[in-house]
């Protein structure tokens, strides 16, 4: 663990970021919400996306950006389908929804699909997985941004697409397998992240103007600034590319709303959610005894570091939530300043880090 970290406790974050959310203008329902789901994304260990969010979302509330209140349109509705138009309501207040929606339908026809358009950043979808595993649902989701063009095709070197995540949760007979990467080398949040703390990324993500691939964070924010090169990098990404196009269909088409639509739609997402019942396809304790079965193989892989055992994903980012929320959440130099000019903007103090 790196020892130049603050923390903090963790309802005090929470009542903390609600207030700022309100003095922004949010009601309370909106603000609960995100509070909650930015601090799971931090939980669970994805800070690019955790609370170092809040004062983006405040600032689009004080600007008009973000619906305060309100609820999703229903577009287009079938028994377990549905197509939303979140109207710019805050990602972590409408993705919940969506989840729990899509489980309702699960429950009625064995599946249920929501594709929301026009929702503000949803932050970490990992957040959200668990609302249907919990329910004993498999669930996945993806999501991208019509008005952000980050990411380059394989064998381009100009972006085009955006760096979309896509994310699995399964429920097993103990903890749940949550899964959560981009179809891209990187995300731009980690190139932020890098940039800001001074770093190279651990590999060469980004493709230069030039056609030259490099690990310097600086060279994103360049005019002309690189590309994050899609998943699989130069020789395998055709990978990632094809994940890319899969996930841009699978949101925006679905969604009828795209690029065209909402170039100037800044960090709002188009969101698929898909809830599966495992019950639809028979007995639920034969379908745990064959999740459980797949996740004690891997576990019990040699492994190739006798140092480093096999993990499920999920089970290093549970830990980590367990650990946090007894010590305390963690937060780096950086994120903490961040943190810090959010709660200037929103004239409220932050908490005192539990550690100083």
């Amino acid at each position: 663990m790196n020892t130049d970290v603050s923390r903090f406790d963790y309802s005090e974050l929470a009542q903390w970021a609600q207030s700022c959310l309100t003095n922004c203008g949010a009601s309370g329902e909106v603000a609960r919400h995100v509070a909650y789901y930015l601090l799971e994304g931090d939980l669970l260990g994805f800070s690019t996306h955790g609370l170092i969010r809040l004062l983006n979302n405040c600032q689009w509330l004080k600007d008009g950006k973000s619906l305060p209140k309100g609820q999703p349109l229903v577009l287009s509705e079938r028994a377990a389908v549905a197509n939303w138009d979140a109207q710019f309501l805050p990602g972590p207040y409408v993705v919940p929804q969506a989840v729990n929606a899509a489980c309702e339908m699960a429950k009625q026809a064995g599946t249920g699909t929501v594709v929301l358009r026009r929702s503000q950043h949803v932050a970490s979808l990992a957040a959200y997985l668990t609302i249907a595993t919990d329910k004993g649902m498999v669930v996945n989701l993806m999501c991208s941004t019509p008005g952000q063009r980050a990411v380059a095709p394989f064998g381009g070197k100009e972006a085009v697409f955006s760096p979309n995540p896509f994310a699995v949760g399964v429920p097993s007979s103990k903890e749940p397998m949550l899964f959560d990467i981009s179809f891209s080398m990187t995300a731009a949040g980690k190139v932020r992240q890098a940039k800001a703390n001074g770093e190279k990324l651990p590999y060469k993500a980004l493709i230069k103007p030039n056609g030259d691939w490099t690990d310097d964070p600086l060279s994103f924010f360049e005019s002309p600034g690189s590309a994050i090169a899609p998943l699989g990098g130069e020789q395998l990404g055709y990978k990632g590319y094809g994940l890319t196009l899969f996930s841009e269909i699978w949101s925006m088409a679905l969604a009828q709303y795209g690029r065209v639509q909402g170039a100037e739609d800044g960090d709002a997402n188009t969101v698929w959610v898909q809830v599966i019942d495992p019950e639809a396809f028979g007995e639920k304790g034969e379908f745990l005894k064959q999740v459980d079965s797949l996740l004690d193989d891997a576990r019990n892989s040699a492994p190739a570091d006798p140092e480093l055992p096999v993990r499920v994903p999920g089970e290093a980012a549970l830990a980590r939530k367990r650990e946090q929320l007894k010590k305390g959440v963690v937060y780096t130099p950086s994120t903490l300043k961040v943190l810090k000019r959010c709660a200037e903007f929103c004239e409220v103090e932050l908490p005192t880090a539990a550690n100083g």
